[in-house]
């Protein structure tokens, strides 16, 4: 099958912009935003505070599977890059500790909390348009 060059970066420009937009920025938005957070706290694990707490790890695992690259250490290194720009202390781009907390995340919370969130973003591409032209796939402001 040959494809024009016209519907090839048509395509393109929409993958470019699903992964724009699923990031672990995003998805922590919504899962601390207040159509989640009440929810989100019933299913967090008891935990010390530590570089990947339980929400920021759920959050950039949840980026990683839709990623066009889907590593680990992709969703390391998004997550180092963002704490240099936020100002925040320099951290290793080593997986192992990412993973052992993704590890740690209780099935319950993945499941749930992927769900809704689904739901909320799916909920936002209906009304925005998203993918036909429309804004963003969030359904609620980045910062």
């Amino acid at each position: 099958m040959h494809r024009s060059p016209t519907a090839v970066a048509r395509q393109r420009r929409r993958v470019q912009t699903r992964i724009e937009n699923a990031d672990a920025n995003g998805f922590f938005n919504l899962l601390t935003g207040p159509q989640l957070i009440e929810e989100v706290e019933s299913l967090l694990p008891e935990h010390r505070e530590r570089l990947f707490p339980p929400t920021e790890t759920l959050s950039m695992f949840m980026a990683q599977a839709l990623s066009a690259d889907g590593s680990c250490q992709q969703a390391v290194d998004d997550a180092a890059v963002k704490r240099l720009i936020a100002g925040l202390p320099r951290c290793s781009s080593n997986t192992a500790a990412y993973c052992k907390a993704r590890a740690r995340l209780p099935q319950p919370m993945i499941s749930t909390l992927a769900r809704s969130t689904g739901q909320l973003v799916a909920g936002a591409s209906q009304i925005a348009g998203c993918g036909r032209g429309g804004g963003s796939c969030w359904p609620m402001e980045r910062p």
